[in-house]
């Protein structure tokens, strides 16, 4: 429920019922730079660092259109310079790639560019990445902080605090990379049964937003074939055709498990009235919502 006399934009956003699916912003590669100081409420363009090294650094990540994310551990740490870097890729030929060093001066940051022009390397576990910037939107502090306790409690290696990842409203919010899965509306329980699942390989619809490799109508369209038929791999199911017509998208989605299964989708698109959709924004913010209408065989 909405506590009274303050406004945290995930308690409105369930009470509307906020759709999910469709909502994770498209990307393929993520930079990871550890930095246990406080986090500006811009991350990484907020940070002091040498002027030259971050300009570059900047740049390379946009050349390949990077999104880059201060990370730090779960719980209080010494405070000291530097620590831990990563290139995190999802390569559609390749699979998922990483790769990782240590910075303690700002011009060790410069190796990142280098690393963006490497294929990294392939076979290591997952990142999981949960959006506690307090300092961007108050409940990706208030929802996000108790779900990375929870989630470092279980793979210490594995979990990393992060700075602002996209949707505040869906607090707790969690990223795995380079797989390039979102998550929402989380809590301390669902967000270990929601990890545990990804790791085993089962993703669910409950939760979803979306793959980072589609695009929203793509995501929702994938998103409606995991509720209609169940969990399954993140590699399961292939967009295969998207066509755009007046009243929406067809969308098929075909079963790499099995060749023989396709589905034709249909995605309609509608925009939500004004209401406020982060706890610092304006109060006349509209969301673009996908709703899939229907799930046909497309081979019968």
């Amino acid at each position: 429920m909405i506590q009274p006399g303050r406004f945290f934009c995930a308690d409105a956003a369930r009470e509307r019922g906020d759709a999910l699916v469709g909502t994770a912003p498209y990307g393929t590669v993520w930079v990871l730079i550890e930095y246990r100081r406080g986090w500006p409420a811009n991350g990484y363009d907020g940070l002091a660092l040498d002027p030259g090294t971050k300009a570059l650094v900047y740049s390379a990540a946009q050349a390949h259109r990077a999104r880059i994310l201060l990370v730090r551990r779960h719980g209080r740490r010494r405070v000291e310079e530097g620590g831990r870097w990563a290139v995190l890729r999802h390569d559609g030929l390749g699979g998922p790639r990483q790769q990782w060093g240590h910075w303690r001066r700002d011009e060790d940051l410069l190796n990142i560019a280098t690393a963006l022009d490497s294929p990294g390397e392939a076979g290591r576990p997952p990142v999981v990445l949960v959006c506690a910037h307090g300092t961007h939107d108050t409940c990706c502090a208030v929802r996000g902080r108790p779900v990375g306790t929870a989630l470092s409690a279980r793979w210490p290696d594995l979990v990393w605090e992060c700075t602002h990842v996209g949707g505040d409203r869906f607090a707790a919010n969690v990223v795995v990379v380079p797989d390039g899965v979102y998550y929402g509306n989380l809590d301390t329980a669902s967000a270990v049964t929601v990890v545990e699942e990804h790791l085993a390989d089962r993703v669910h619809a409950d939760h979803l937003r979306g793959y980072t490799t589609l695009y929203p109508p793509q995501q929702a369209a994938v998103g409606g074939v995991l509720g209609r038929f169940g969990p399954a791999s993140r590699y399961a199911y292939d967009v295969v055709g998207t066509v755009r017509d007046q009243q929406g998208w067809r969308i098929r989605v075909s079963d790499r498990t099995d060749r023989a299964r396709e589905f034709d989708v249909e995605v309609r698109s509608h925009r939500t009235p004004p209401r406020r959709l982060t706890c610092r924004g304006p109060a006349n913010g509209s969301a673009l919502v996908y709703d899939v209408t229907s799930i046909r065989d497309a081979r019968a």
